[in-house]
């Protein structure tokens, strides 16, 4: 699981931001697992403190959210 900035409280605002053409770039916090440069990666959010409430898996290329399936 990845994240992105800003913390979208929604899934809805996430995906309308992504269609829209903001860019975003998958990261882990703490870099344990890294996120992939190009093929897919789920999103969750929002971030800590507050508790995940929604997810969505992504296309990625060259580091950059394309899609949103």
């Amino acid at each position: 699981m990845a994240y992105v900035d800003p913390n979208y409280p929604t899934k809805r605002a996430f995906v309308t931001a992504v269609l829209a053409g903001v860019q975003h770039t998958p990261y882990n916090h703490g870099g344990m697992f890294p996120t992939p440069h190009n093929g897919r990666v789920s999103i969750e959010g929002p971030h800590y403190p507050k508790p995940h409430r929604w997810y969505a898996d992504c296309d990625v290329v060259n580091g950059v959210i394309t899609k949103v399936r």
